[in-house]
């Protein structure tokens, strides 16, 4: 009976003293692994276009059958091709992650992001639209160094 006590002891002795590892989480974030995969981001082109061509491609990839887009003709505003995704969703409530979308897009315009901060408060709100995928125009359009 005194044995355990006194191992219990030792190794609470021996942690008390080591440098704690826990991570103060709002103002201290963690670096994510490279091969992570987080929230879809739609990407635009080098002009500030939006680079999805409606081709459907990532919504057949998709297994859970996450994605959901509709196409339309273009007149040269939003795309640089004939074809743009008026509407595309991503029910993050059914998507598992994979990358199988980004794998299947031809153009690579959806990109796995490294964001791992995804928490909501409602059901509806996971249900992101196009405003919520795509790069801001201004971070698209600015030279890379």
């Amino acid at each position: 009976m005194i044995r355990p006590l006194v191992t219990g002891f030792a190794t609470t002795l021996r942690h008390f003293f080591r440098k704690p590892i826990t991570v103060n989480y709002p103002d201290q974030k963690i670096p994510v692994f490279p091969k992570y995969r987080g929230k879809q981001v739609l990407m635009r082109d080098e002009h500030g276009l939006e680079k999805c061509v409606a081709c459907g491609l990532c919504a057949v990839a998709c297994p859970s059958d996450a994605i959901y887009l509709e196409a339309a003709e273009n007149d040269g505003s939003v795309q640089a091709g004939p074809r743009y995704a008026r509407v595309y969703q991503i029910n993050k409530t059914r998507c598992i992650f994979c990358g199988y979308c980004e794998e299947a897009c031809p153009v690579a315009a959806i990109f796995m992001g490294k964001d791992y901060e995804l928490a909501v408060y409602s059901k509806a709100d996971f249900i992101w639209d196009k405003q919520d995928l795509l790069v801001p125009a201004a971070a698209a359009a600015a030279p890379r160094r």
